[in-house]
C-alpha cells in the first residue's frame, strides 16, 4: 500500500511558509478548543527515522496549544519495571483523558521496528505484536478516541546531511549519539521493517500518512495538515451554546464598561 520511495522528492515548500504555518496552527488552536468542550480525547503517533525532523514538527504542532490539555510523551528504552510486564503496558498507562490529545514521539510501534530488528524482541513476538497493536488501536477508536499516525521518511543521503550538522554545531551535538549510527547501518532491515508495519497496521480507524521529510518546511506544513485534517474530521467544530444564566450575570457585571477602558 505505500513504496517509500514515492516521498523522498523533498519538493520545497509552494508558498508562503510563515503565512501558512501560522493558518494551521490557527486551526489547530480551534480543533484543540473543540477536543476540549467536547470532551473528545486523540492519540498522535509520530514514527520516523532518526533526524527526520518529528521534534520540530510537534514543536509547531504545540505552539498554540493550551499545555493543560496536550502532553508530548517522548518514547525511550523501556525500565526494569516495564521489561517485567507486557511491552503495552506502559502505553496503557499513557492514554489520554477526555478532552486531552497526547502526542507520541515513538510509540508502540517500536516493537516491530527497533526490537525487531536489533534482535531486543525474539521473532515470535514481534510477529504477534501487529495483531495485539490492531487490537490495541481498535479498542482506543471504539472508545471515541482519534488516532492519527505519522510515519516521516527522508533518504539516506539526507540524513546523513543532518547527522553531520549535529556533530559540527556543539548546541546539536547532544542529539545524535552511538545508536543513530548502529541504526543507519541496518537500514535495508528497517526499510523491510517499516514497509511491513506500514502494511499490516494499517486500519481504517487507524490509518498511517507517509510524510516526504527531505524539506523541513514542506514536511511540517504537510504534517500539521493532515493531523488537522484527521482530527477536525472525528469532532464536533460547533461550539457550545453559553448558559443564559451565566450571560445574564456576565452582562450585569460588565454593565457600563467598554472594552476601551482596558
Amino acid at each position: 500500500m505505500f513504496d517509500l520511495s514515492d516521498y523522498e522528492a523533498g519538493k520545497k515548500f509552494d508558498g508562503d511558509y510563515p503565512d501558512a504555518l501560522k493558518k494551521v496552527q490557527a486551526r489547530l488552536d480551534r480543533i484543540q478548543v473543540a477536543h476540549i468542550v467536547h470532551k473528545k480525547p486523540a492519540i498522535i503517533v509520530f514514527e520516523g527515522w532518526d533526524a527526520a525532523g518529528k521534534g520540530g514538527i510537534i514543536k509547531r504542532l504545540t505552539a498554540e496549544w493550551d499545555p493543560r490539555f496536550f502532553e508530548v510523551l517522548p518514547i525511550a528504552a523501556p525500565s526494569a519495571e516495564e521489561k517485567a510486564r507486557h511491552y503495552l503496558w506502559r502505553f496503557w498507562t499513557r492514554l489520554p483523558a477526555n478532552g486531552t490529545i497526547h502526542v507520541f514521539d515513538r510509540s508502540w510501534y517500536g516493537r516491530v521496528l527497533v526490537e525487531r530488528v536489533e534482535g531486543f524482541a525474539p521473532e515470535a513476538d514481534w510477529r504477534r505484536a501487529y495483531g495485539e497493536i490492531n487490537d490495541f488501536e481498535a479498542q482506543q477508536a471504539d472508545c471515541g478516541t482519534t488516532i492519527v499516525k505519522l510515519f516521516v521518511h527522508i533518504t539516506q543521503a539526507f540524513q546523513d546531511k543532518q547527522f553531520r550538522q549535529r556533530l559540527d554545531d556543539p548546541w546539536k551535538r547532544w542529539k545524535t549519539g552511538a545508536e543513530d549510527y548502529r541504526n543507519r547501518a541496518q537500514r535495508a532491515a528497517y526499510l523491510d521493517a517499516i514497509q511491513e508495519m506500514l502494511a499490516r497496521t494499517h486500519a481504517p480507524d487507524a490509518p498511517w500518512k507517509v510524510i516526504d521529510g527531505n524539506n523541513r518546511k514542506a514536511a511540517r506544513i504537510a504534517a500539521l495538515t493532515a493531523i488537522a485534517d484527521r482530527l477536525e474530521a472525528n469532532v464536533s467544530m460547533t461550539p457550545p451554546e453559553l448558559d443564559p444564566d451565566v450571560e445574564k450575570m456576565a452582562r450585569a457585571a460588565l454593565k457600563g464598561g467598554s472594552d476601551d477602558d482596558a
